[in-house]
């Protein structure tokens, strides 16, 4: 679908003028026609004589070719839509929660299983020449992949991911924007644009706190999209005494505490509670942080969706009447 929103040459719409009028006179003829019709008082005579009036099948003929010529006028005019195109450099560094509470069920069949999956496809969905990071975090973070544009090593990365106790979300900040840093500027100088996806489940509950990531990650220009994964009533089974009997323990994602981290660096918060509501976040952070939206010339596009129309027009015209229109 192209959507166009300008045009470089408005004042050639005016040829539109000209549709307008060829519409019209279609329309007029077929009023006309009637009266020559109803001169037929004898039906059967007019079946014997014209056994196969057309009907439907030529206003759709007619109604293909006007449009057609309409959009060749649009092309005329030079259209401008806003096209979705792929980003040539930045940096995106994936920080995943492996803390025990990616063990519970209530996302089938595991948080840390779906939320692993979901995450490989969104790599391999990312154009080809950003670069990406892990970031992996329990009661430590730890830098898994240096940012990178080899796809294989990150996938690897994380299907390798084994989960541990504690949860430093704060911490997974700190060393997403150390690895952020160590990517190298371009020919001009420049540090390529960069933003954090992080990923996880819980509260933290060792290293630095939460908001307390916040003033690095705008000193640093550097935005955090958070996903707050899994749903208020997961538990995880637990020895919590020693005895040797398990205990359901309630593992609720803090929403509240992501979201302001997220909102606090100037990204965008989200909630994903089963593994097709992870899969649709990722979908929309890669059209949001993969691509760029810029105004291009699509006349082609116009052209050639005229052609077609023109092409089909002329089948559909041999096929019901042995002529073009």
């Amino acid at each position: 679908m192209i959507h166009i929103h300008r045009f470089i040459a408005p004042g050639r719409l005016w040829l539109l003028l000209a549709v307008a009028v060829l519409i019209g006179v279609y329309v007029a003829v077929q009023f006309r026609r009637r009266p020559y019709a109803m001169r037929f008082s004898n039906l059967d005579l007019l079946d014997k004589i014209a056994p196969k009036r057309p009907g439907w099948k030529r206003h759709a003929v007619a109604a293909g070719y006007l449009l057609a010529l309409a959009a060749m006028v649009l092309a005329v005019a030079q259209p401008i839509a806003r096209e979705r195109v792929p980003k040539q450099r930045a940096t995106i560094i994936l920080a995943i929660d492996t803390s025990l509470s990616m063990e519970a069920t209530d996302v089938a069949p595991t948080r840390i299983a779906a939320a692993k999956k979901a995450a490989v496809t969104f790599v391999k969905s990312i154009p080809k020449a950003l670069n990406v990071g892990l970031v992996s975090f329990d009661i430590t973070a730890s830098l898994r992949v240096r940012p990178t544009t080899d796809r294989a090593g990150v996938t690897d990365a994380i299907n390798r991911l084994e989960l541990h106790q504690g949860t430093a979300i704060g911490d997974a900040v700190d060393e997403s924007l150390r690895a952020i840093r160590e990517v190298p500027p371009d020919a001009t100088g420049k540090a390529a644009p960069a933003v954090i996806v992080l990923l996880s489940d819980g509260a933290t509950t060792s290293g630095k706190r939460t908001e307390d990531a916040i003033p690095d990650a705008t000193q640093a220009h550097i935005s955090v999209f958070t996903i707050a994964f899994g749903t208020l009533t997961g538990t995880i089974q637990a020895d919590v005494d020693g005895s040797g009997n398990m205990t359901d323990i309630p593992v609720p994602v803090d929403r509240d505490a992501l979201a302001l981290l997220a909102k606090g660096t100037k990204g965008r918060p989200f909630i994903a509670e089963s593994a097709d509501d992870l899969s649709s976040v990722y979908d929309d952070l890669g059209s949001a942080i993969g691509y760029d939206t810029e105004d291009r010339e699509v006349t082609w596009k116009v052209l050639t969706a005229a052609i077609v129309m023109m092409v089909a027009v002329g089948g559909l015209s041999l096929a019901w009447f042995q002529r073009l229109p």
